[in-house]
């Protein structure tokens, strides 16, 4: 089962920071999941919320500030005096690291309340120039831009993101031609899993913290885990 670390290593570092990615690749994470937004002059940042008030010295929608704004703020004193100045990362910063690294990767795509008409196609766009394909997943609980990432190129692979019970969860892949399902692990069943085993999808759940959670979706054969702490499970 792979693990992959939550918004970077979170639990022990600023999270969706280049402290928090590096910090997961010492852990022996598998992979990393980091979430992308767009700022008011069409760059790609690094950033869970759509407000910097959670993880930053600043108030705001990350959609009102340029890039050169958002740079001037602190995203790392907020968790640790030690993380002081840490700056908001773009995208195209973390894969010029990532590219050079073994890990794979899981890009949450963060549509709702903000929707960001342009963002797929600039986020097609970058990442065309890192070779990342075979290594890479595009999620997003917004499963519009699932269709509209496949329409861009078909060969990106996608995850359908969900905090639901559906009464057929394998719909949002035939729905959106996702190759995997992330659902929230409490919305795992073993019959829908065994249903989507069956039909060749993935399934990759969110988020496992706790040694009893592990337990549970190791049992129904899931193929990865989203984890805020990737040091307690990477050497499973």
């Amino acid at each position: 089962m792979l693990i992959y670390a939550h918004r970077g290593a979170r639990g022990d570092a600023p999270e969706n920071t280049m402290s928090a990615f590096k910090k997961a690749l010492l852990m022996n994470a598998d992979g990393i999941e980091l979430d992308v937004q767009l700022t008011k002059d069409g760059e790609l940042v690094i950033c869970h919320d759509h407000t910097i008030d959670r993880t930053s010295n600043g108030t705001g929608w990350i959609k009102d500030f340029s890039l050169k704004e958002l740079k001037a703020y602190d995203f790392g004193g907020w968790f640790d005096s030690q993380y002081g100045g840490e700056t908001l990362p773009t995208l195209a910063e973390f894969l010029d690291w990532f590219s050079t690294t073994p890990l794979l990767l899981n890009i949450e795509i963060k549509h709702g309340p903000v929707i960001y008409p342009n963002l797929e196609p600039i986020l097609v766009d970058c990442i065309r120039q890192y070779n990342i394909d075979n290594r890479l997943i595009l999620s997003s609980f917004y499963h519009p831009s699932l269709q509209k990432i496949k329409a861009l190129n078909s060969n990106l692979k996608t995850g359908a993101l969900f905090s639901c019970r559906p009464l057929d969860p394998c719909q949002f892949c035939i729905d959106t031609h996702a190759e995997f399902l992330h659902p929230h692990w409490h919305c795992l069943d073993a019959l829908w899993v065994k249903k989507a085993k069956d039909l060749g999808i993935g399934i990759n759940t969110f988020t496992v913290n706790e040694e009893t959670e592990y337990q549970i979706v190791s049992k129904l054969g899931v193929d990865a885990i989203f984890t805020d702490f990737p040091g307690r499970f990477s050497a499973k």
